[in-house]
């Protein structure tokens, strides 16, 4: 059993080998992530990486009119400040906070040094990387061609997911930030997802009642997600000490939670 906070809520740091875990585990500060937080402004400097473990947090896309929308959602699956280790020293978005929590951040130039290693670390980012861009590429043709109920279901499977709840702190307008739509649309929205008991929700609190009702909602653009965070991340099977490929491993052995 984990104690009530630990880096290995975060997969991608419970899937290191152990020393390479515990040359990272000095430099890992924990830090309480408030909803609404801002991670990252846009174009500003990176000089943390972090690893989300009970929060999640979204790129904010932002236009002149004041505008934003976001196109990934990050959780304990994953990690911040990608570009910081590919060689970029800034982000175009900003990164805020969604649901409110904690996790672990540790210095860009600590964590880019183990990552150039070309060890484990490297190779799990890589793929976390190619999978977050598949993310954001189907949330972005989700957004075009879904009705906004289809979208806030997508929103709210997603999210559940890389938090391990059924409860969530967000209000409708966060929502509708995040999805780049009118308050008044994801209101409607909801309402229809709570008459059918998918949802409650309640001053800024949602709870998911009814996981399979969200699911039979849905368009496909969340199976597509999913399917490839299966493929490149929670069913890649392992290799023995001399780098000859092992059984593979279940999502539980490679990515473990408890």
């Amino acid at each position: 059993m984990l104690p009530s906070h630990s880096p290995k809520q975060n997969r991608i740091l419970a899937a290191l080998p152990l020393e390479d875990y515990g040359r990272l585990f000095p430099y890992l500060e924990f830090t309480s992530m408030p909803l609404g937080q801002t991670i990252y402004e846009p174009d500003s400097s990176i000089t943390h990486v972090y690893f989300p473990t009970t929060s999640t947090v979204v790129p904010l896309y932002g236009v002149e009119n004041g505008s934003s929308v976001q196109l990934s959602i990050i959780g304990n699956e994953g990690l911040t400040g990608i570009s910081s280790l590919l060689g970029g020293d800034s982000t175009p978005s900003g990164v805020v906070v969604q649901c409110a929590g904690s996790g672990y951040r540790v210095k860009v130039n600590t964590l880019k040094k183990e990552f150039d290693s070309g060890g484990k670390l490297q190779h799990l980012v890589l793929r976390f990387t190619q999978a977050l861009m598949t993310q954001t590429a189907q949330n972005a043709v989700c957004n075009r061609h879904h009705n906004i109920e289809q979208q806030l279901c997508r929103f709210l499977l997603m999210s559940q997911d890389r938090l391990s709840s059924d409860e969530m702190q967000m209000t409708h307008e966060q929502i509708a930030i995040m999805l780049g739509v009118r308050r008044e649309s994801v209101t409607q929205a909801a309402l229809k997802l709570q008459m059918i008991g998918a949802i409650q929700y309640s001053r800024g609190h949602i709870t998911v009642v009814d996981r399979e009702e969200l699911e039979n909602t849905v368009c496909e653009c969340y199976t597509v997600v999913n399917n490839e965070y299966d493929r490149l991340l929670w069913n890649e099977p392992a290799s023995d000490p001399a780098g000859n490929p092992a059984k593979p491993e279940t999502s539980e052995e490679l990515w473990p939670v408890n």
